[in-house]
C-alpha cells in the first residue's frame, strides 16, 4: 500500500467499538476515504484495562480502515475519554513586547495561562483558548497584530491522567502507529455535529457512548466546559439482558433493532422475539417490557447530564439548545425524551460537512472518529503532523521550559 503523507487518521478509541476514519484535505474540503470497526475488548469506562485485547482490536479496524483506503496509516488523532478527564477554566496575563501583539506574546500569555499546579499524575491534553483581552477591551479572539501593552487570555483547560493516556499512546504504537495527539472525544464530536452559529449562540454536546456519557459546552463561539459521567449505553445493554433474561449480544441486537426511549410512542399490541439463556426456547413479550427498561435509565442518564450544565452555571445560556450524539441516540424517541427531561430544544447530530464516503459515516455511531479528522485538518493541518510517540509529560514540559528560555535570553 502507497503512505499518503496528507492523510489525517481519527482513532476512536471506545468501550464498545474502535473505529478508524481516514480522511483527506482537498481543495473543496475534507473527504472521508474509509473507515474501520471492530469490536472494543479492553476498555471500561472508556479507560485501557487489558493491552493485548485494545491492541488487537486496534489492528482490525486501522486494517479494515487501510484496505477501504487503498492506503497504510501511520499515525492516527487519538480520542480519550473516561471519568478521569476534568476540565477547568483558567486566565493569564503577560506585557506586549514593542506594543504589537505578535505569536510569541500570543504563546507566552497561553503559557501563563496553563501555568498551574496539577498533581504529578496528571497531564495537561488541551489548552483552548476562549478569548483574550487587550488593555481591557475584551472578546477579541485573534489578538495578532492589534496594538497594546497588556494581553490576557482566559483558556479552558483539559486534563487526563497520565498513565490513562500513556496507555492509549502505547496501545497505538504498538500496532505500529504513531499518535499525533490525543484529543477529548466531546470536543472532537463537536466539530463533526455542530455548526458554528450554535457554538456562537451556546449549545452543549451530549455524546452518549459505550461506557461514558460526554458533555461540552459552548457559547460565544468557544468551549467553556466539560464534564464525563459514568454511564453510558453498555449499562443499557446491562439492564435489558438482566431484565429479559437473554445473552448479552442478544440484549445489544434487541436494544439495536427494537429499542425504543419512551413507553407513549408505542403502538398497542406490539411484541417482540426474545432469545432465553442456557439453549431454553425463545420467548415473545410485549416490546413495553423492553421500553419499560430502557425509558428509566435513559432518564436517569439526561437527568445526570441537566444536574451537570446546573452545576456548570451555563444551563440558562444554551440559545442553541443540546445536540445529542453517539450509538445510543438511534434510539426511537430520544430526542423527546431528551426534550422533556432537559427543557431545552434537543436535536440528534450527525456528521456534516464532508465528502466522500460522506453517506456512510452519516450516523451519530461516527460523530467522535469523523470529529478527530476534522479537528486533525483544523488544528495542524495534513502538512503538519507531529508524531507524538509515548512523549511523556515531563518531555513536552521540559521542551516548553527550553523555548522560554530561549526566547528570553
Amino acid at each position: 500500500m502507497a503512505k499518503r503523507e496528507e492523510l489525517i487518521v481519527g482513532l476512536d478509541v471506545g468501550t464498545t467499538k474502535i473505529a478508524a476514519i481516514v480522511g483527506e484535505v482537498t481543495e473543496s474540503g475534507l473527504d472521508i476515504l474509509g473507515i474501520g470497526t471492530h469490536a472494543s475488548h479492553g476498555l471500561k469506562k472508556g479507560v485501557v484495562v487489558q493491552i493485548e485485547s485494545t491492541v488487537e482490536s486496534i489492528k482490525r479496524a486501522v486494517e479494515e480502515a487501510e484496505h477501504m483506503a487503498g492506503v497504510e496509516i501511520t499515525s492516527v488523532y487519538a480520542g480519550i475519554a473516561g471519568g478521569h478527564i476534568h476540565g477547568q477554566n483558567s486566565s493569564g496575563m503577560t506585557t506586549v513586547k514593542d506594543k504589537e501583539v505578535r505569536e510569541a506574546d500570543v504563546a507566552r500569555v497561553i503559557e501563563q495561562a496553563r501555568a498551574l499546579a496539577i498533581p504529578v499524575d496528571r497531564e495537561i491534553i488541551h489548552v483552548l483558548p476562549q478569548e483574550f483581552i487587550i488593555d481591557g477591551q475584551d472578546g477579541i479572539k485573534d489578538p495578532i497584530g492589534m496594538s497594546g501593552v497588556r494581553l490576557e487570555a482566559k483558556v479552558h483547560l483539559v486534563t487526563a491522567a497520565v498513565t490513562s493516556a500513556q496507555n492509549i499512546v502505547k496501545c497505538c504504537n504498538r500496532c505500529g502507529l504513531s499518535v499525533v495527539e490525543t484529543v477529548l472525544e466531546p470536543l472532537a464530536s463537536a466539530y463533526a455535529v455542530l455548526d458554528e452559529d450554535e457554538m456562537e449562540l451556546g449549545v452543549a454536546v451530549v455524546d452518549i457512548g459505550g461506557g461514558t456519557t460526554d458533555l461540552a459546552v459552548f457559547y460565544d463561539g468557544a468551549i467553556v466546559h466539560t464534564a464525563v459521567i459514568g454511564v453510558g449505553g453498555s449499562q443499557l445493554t446491562n439492564d435489558i439482558a438482566f431484565g429479559l433474561r437473554t445473552p448479552m449480544s442478544e440484549a445489544e441486537r434487541i436494544k439495536l433493532r427494537s429499542g425504543c426511549a419512551m413507553t407513549s410512542l408505542l403502538a398497542e399490541g406490539e411484541t417482540i422475539e426474545v432469545p432465553s439463556v442456557g439453549g431454553r426456547a425463545a420467548r415473545v413479550l410485549e416490546r413495553s417490557a423492553l421500553t419499560e427498561i430502557i425509558e428509566p435509565r435513559m432518564e436517569e442518564i439526561f437527568s445526570l447530564v441537566r444536574r451537570e450544565l446546573e452545576r456548570s452555571g451555563y444551563a440558562e445560556l444554551l440559545g442553541s439548545g443540546v445536540v445529542i450524539t453517539g450509538g445510543s441516540t438511534l434510539l426511537e424517541g430520544i430526542a423527546d425524551l431528551a426534550r422533556r427531561v432537559l427543557d431545552v430544544p434537543v436535536r440528534r447530530g450527525e456528521p456534516k460537512n464532508v465528502g466522500g464516503l460522506s453517506t456512510v459515516v452519516a450516523s451519530p455511531i461516527h460523530a467522535t472518529g469523523v470529529g478527530l479528522v476534522k479537528y486533525g485538518a483544523r488544528s495542524h493541518g495534513a502538512q503538519h503532523l507531529r508524531a507524538r510517540d509515548g512523549e511523556n509529560a515531563y518531555a513536552r514540559m521540559m521542551k516548553r521550559m527550553k523555548a522560554w528560555f530561549a526566547e528570553i535570553f
